[in-house]
């Protein structure tokens, strides 16, 4: 789950992590309000509240905007409320966003913070080691996945202990990697440890500082703000899912939510569906290893009905980049046969032009494999995954 910027700001402050001042604003007459509040003279800055990155540099679909982007600094107080209203119910595109964009309906108004030099900070989960990783990287407004695979010289990553959080040593390395004196030690330290306490303490699977900025007196403060959360320890946390904004959630996102079912999108052609996170991280690498991409992946879960089962396929087959769909279930709470009915009433209502390949593993293997053979819909089966996406990809070729 994602949240927006003001929210993330509002959370990190909690835990002792330095933001500006600021307030969220749904009208032009609220953001003048809340910019007289919280600064006598400014500057301020206007922040579009869209759950995307790189709306600095993004761009309103309309001309009432005024061709600036979504984040734009104010220097006198009587413009706040006009450059509000430009950005207020209109549409915002950045990078992140598809050509649609989003539509703007609150901004967050933020005392303008000086700084002497900034950088990115994020932390995240490397499943592949695994750890918490923490990354840095002098380059800064820019996508940290792209900085990962083109640009490794220019960020820094640092696998981190649980129970022992960031050392010293690696905060020298740090301060080495952003050309710093030692004098920052502590600064750094302070800021990066209370960050790293907020990414377990609230089971964050990602937090992104971009930019964290160092002041004139060495302290160190988060200039925007991104977090999410693992959906599976939110019960842990009603506070947090207090935040949700529907509104930020495509229509399929939605209803698998609504199902209790967690949904992906990627760039593919091959949608996927399974019960566990293990299984879809499977088939990523399977369908990848073979030259192929998924487009989407729907994970669900047990103590649901046959109804719920078939909205969640219906997710997925109505998805227009998927060509292929790859079903692997691991039987037990939840039963290979309810999957079955579920693949049963969702052809029914949406019916079926693309290729299916089931794999059936676990309780009522056996029963869910003969509902669907007497059905005589186009479905095939397989024994492993690496046959399935074999049969699948094969199929999906010959489709074309």
């Amino acid at each position: 789950m994602n949240i927006h910027e003001y929210q993330a700001k509002k959370v990190l402050a909690q835990y002792g992590i330095n933001v500006p001042k600021g307030g969220i604003a749904y009208t032009p007459t609220e953001a003048k309000r809340v910019a007289q509040h919280i600064s006598s003279r400014g500057p301020w800055m206007l922040k579009a509240q869209i759950q995307s990155g790189a709306r600095a540099s993004g761009h309103f679909i309309s001309h009432d905007a005024g061709g600036k982007g979504g984040i734009r600094q104010v220097t006198q107080i009587s413009n706040i409320s006009y450059e509000t209203a430009q950005m207020l119910n209109n549409t915002l595109v950045t990078e992140q966003t598809d050509e649609k964009g989003k539509v703007v309906n609150k901004v967050y108004v933020e005392v303008y913070k000086e700084v002497k030099k900034m950088f990115y900070a994020g932390i995240i989960i490397d499943s592949s080691i695994p750890s918490i990783t923490l990354l840095i990287s002098d380059v800064i407004n820019e996508d940290v996945v792209r900085l990962a695979h083109f640009g490794k010289e220019s960020l820094l990553r640092l696998n981190l202990k649980y129970d022992s959080g960031i050392t010293d040593e690696q905060i020298y390395k740090i301060l080495d990697f952003l050309s710093l004196d030692k004098e920052y030690l502590r600064s750094f330290h302070d800021f990066l440890g209370k960050l790293l306490f907020t990414f377990i303490n609230l089971d964050a699977q990602m937090i992104e500082i971009n930019p964290v900025g160092i002041g004139e007196d060495k302290k160190l403060v988060a200039l925007d703000a991104k977090i999410t959360f693992d959906d599976n320890a939110l019960f842990r946390h009603p506070d947090i899912l207090k935040m949700k904004d529907e509104s930020e959630e495509g229509e399929r996102f939605l209803k698998a939510s609504r199902c209790g079912f967690q949904y992906q999108e990627f760039s593919g052609t091959v949608g996927c569906i399974v019960n566990g996170g293990s299984l879809a991280l499977e088939a990523m690498d399977i369908v990848k290893f073979k030259g192929s991409e998924l487009a989407c992946s729907l994970n669900v879960k047990g103590g649901v009905d046959k109804d719920k089962v078939a909205s969640g396929i219906k997710i997925i087959m109505t998805n227009p980049r998927v060509e292929g769909i790859f079903i692997n279930i691991l039987g037990g709470f939840l039963r290979c046969n309810l999957i079955a009915d579920g693949i049963l009433t969702a052809t029914q209502d949406v019916g079926v032009s693309i290729p299916i390949v089931v794999r059936f593993e676990g309780t009522n293997k056996d029963e869910a494999i003969a509902i669907l053979e007497q059905s005589n819909l186009p479905i095939y089966f397989a024994q492993t995954p690496n046959e399935a996406i074999d049969i699948l990809l094969k199929q999906m070729e010959i489709n074309d």
